[in-house]
């Protein structure tokens, strides 16, 4: 079996529609390097991701109450982190990352009732090494706490914000 790198897709739920040319570009910029397409089962960017890419690996909430949609975007960051080399995660959380919000492997320190699933999504994926970059938001309004954000690109990508995350100490040898 091929196990094709994912990029999976987060966003607000009320997303202006204004956004959904450039989701389009986001999705075929990602599916024209040979990689998958993973998002959720809402409404926003969801439903614009879905719209772009018939062959998309969704990722369904068994209700819209608030512990199915965490469970469904854990595993759906928890998809894109196994997938391997190439992976990422794109979000488009429509407001500034929560104060107190930073990345973790815990799905439970990253869903703690801070306000933004999709802030929380990116937090788990960072937690899990899964590269991010974030849409529709200002410099202002990203996670200075989380490392280093740089332009993500050109052509779709101009307007998005990469995370470097910060330099992991590295261990000393013991011989």
């Amino acid at each position: 079996m091929v196990v094709v790198a994912l990029v999976g897709f987060s966003g607000s739920r009320s997303l202006s529609a204004s956004f959904s040319g450039q989701v389009a570009g986001l999705v075929a910029s990602v599916t024209s390097c040979g990689r998958g397409v993973a998002v959720g089962c809402a409404s926003g960017l969801d439903s614009f991701v879905r719209s772009a890419c018939s062959g998309a690996s969704v990722f369904r909430a068994s209700s819209m109450r608030p512990a199915a949609l965490v469970s469904r975007s854990v595993e759906m960051v928890q998809a894109v982190a196994g997938s391997g080399p190439g992976c990422g995660l794109v979000v488009f959380p429509g407001c500034a990352c929560p104060v107190g919000l930073g990345p973790s492997r815990s799905p439970s320190r990253c869903f703690c009732g801070l306000g933004s699933g999709s802030w929380a999504t990116a937090a788990l994926a960072v937690g899990l090494g899964v590269p991010v970059v974030v849409f529709g938001v200002s410099a202002e309004d990203l996670p200075v706490s989380w490392g280093a954000w740089s332009p993500a690109g050109s052509g779709a990508w101009v307007s998005g914000f990469r995370l470097v995350p910060p330099a992991q100490p590295v261990q000393q040898s013991l011989f």
